[in-house]
């Protein structure tokens, strides 16, 4: 029989379980790729103490495109248009031959260096095998397969394109299946019905991009303005009434149908929809990210609305499309710098358990428990003393240490 794996554990001046309080000159004890005692002793083995820092459940970032993590910089310019931004996308693709792969590892190894153990990708590629197969240390990864279908005759080939991705097998245990129909623009609701029906088939979770912004609201309702223009030009435009919901409350209705559903964005969403969101709690969520919104210039986020409302909300980046970098903090920190009306204890939690619950991946991580998954990552801290401790994790701009995958040091 094989060795079990020893005890490792850490010491830290705070650690966050975020089922609980934080706990002063707590231990997280590791046995593998297991936590297996949380609190202020270790169980019967050497503790390494860290200093001032604080152990965190490793972070959670519930929507981002690793395809643009080559990227030095933001396309566009902050404060334009999505339908402008859109099209700044398409020229960078047609005027370069990105190497996805490298695109992509590079993604993985800044989100590890980010403190970031857990991802939602929405991938136009399926990058699996561009892997090179010696990634020991990586975040688990929610892959969702991008199906955009304006037409019927497109969504049936892209349909096909869906399934295959779904039967396909990953060798890396860390890659798990998922299908995003893009957008209320780019999906035919015909072929929305048929990729819902296809998640119920392999049990998988869907994510859409929606309420993201006032030109996709004028154009459910009207058939008209930027977008209609963008999708003319890119002879994507389906005029048939069939095509498109009126409203995003259908959206939700016909989302609320999946397993697990993702409603990234949801900017401009309105009280009944938040409340239909609520409703599906167990199953539904709103993806916020933050500094997305903030370079797009939108509305102020309804944050405090939805939070009262019980619609759970996680956190994500988005892509270097649109974001400085993967830094999942850095977005806690702008949700608490932005939101003073939400508690720094929650702010904890949009970046950690609501994501892990988005993605259904509750049970293994979000949380400092026994039993979890040994994703930590180590945030150091400033020497101030706060009533509340969380205030010092969002305080300062003070750099990341640390990161375990699976009970293994990833940078």
């Amino acid at each position: 029989m094989p060795d079990e794996p020893s005890l490792h554990a850490l010491r830290a001046r705070f650690v966050f379980p975020v089922v609980g309080p934080p706990i002063a000159y707590g231990v997280v004890t590791m046995r593998g790729a297991t936590i297996v005692s949380v609190g202020a002793d270790a169980l019967d083995c050497p503790v390494e103490d860290l200093g001032n820092v604080a152990i965190l459940p490793g972070l959670i970032n519930a929507h981002t495109h690793l395809e643009f993590s080559d990227l030095p910089q933001p396309l566009g310019s902050a404060g334009m248009t999505l339908p402008e931004w859109i099209r700044h996308v398409i020229a960078h693709r047609r005027a370069q031959a990105s190497d996805v792969g490298q695109a992509v590892r590079s993604g993985l190894r800044e989100s590890l260096l980010c403190g970031t153990t857990s991802l939602g990708e929405i991938a136009t590629t399926d990058w699996r095998h561009l892997l090179y197969g010696d990634e020991d240390v990586m975040p688990s990864v929610t892959m969702f397969f991008e199906a955009i279908g304006p037409t019927r005759e497109r969504a049936a080939a892209v349909a096909v394109a869906a399934e295959q991705f779904l039967s396909g097998s990953s060798a890396n245990p860390q890659i798990l299946p998922g299908l995003s129909p893009h957008a209320p623009y780019t999906v035919h609701t015909e072929f929305l019905t048929a990729l819902v029906a296809l998640s119920q088939k392999w049990q998988v979770p869907v994510v859409m991009h929606l309420a993201e912004s006032r030109e996709e609201l004028e154009l459910l309702r009207c058939g008209s303005g930027p977008f209609r223009d963008l999708l003319a030009d890119l002879n994507s435009w389906n005029p048939h009434p069939s095509a498109r919901h009126p409203s995003i409350l259908e959206y939700l209705r016909q989302l609320a149908k999946a397993p697990r559903a993702l409603v990234v964005h949801g900017n401009y969403l309105v009280a009944k929809e938040m409340e239909l969101i609520a409703e599906h709690a167990a199953r539904m969520a709103v993806v916020y990210c933050p500094r997305t919104h903030d370079y797009f210039r939108h509305d102020a986020f309804p944050l405090a609305q939805m939070l009262r409302l019980g619609v759970p909300v996680a956190l994500g980046t988005d892509s270097r499309a649109s974001n400085p970098d993967l830094s999942l903090l850095a977005e806690m920190r702008h949700v608490a710098e932005h939101h003073p009306d939400v508690r720094p204890s929650t702010v904890l939690e949009l970046g950690t358990l609501a994501g892990a619950r988005a993605l259904g991946l509750e049970k293994l991580a979000g949380t400092l428990q026994i039993g979890k998954q040994a994703n930590l990552a180590v945030i150091e801290l400033t020497d101030v003393n706060p009533s509340d401790p969380h205030e010092l994790l969002f305080a300062e701009k003070t750099p990341r240490v640390q990161t375990w995958v699976q009970g293994d040091w990833a940078s």
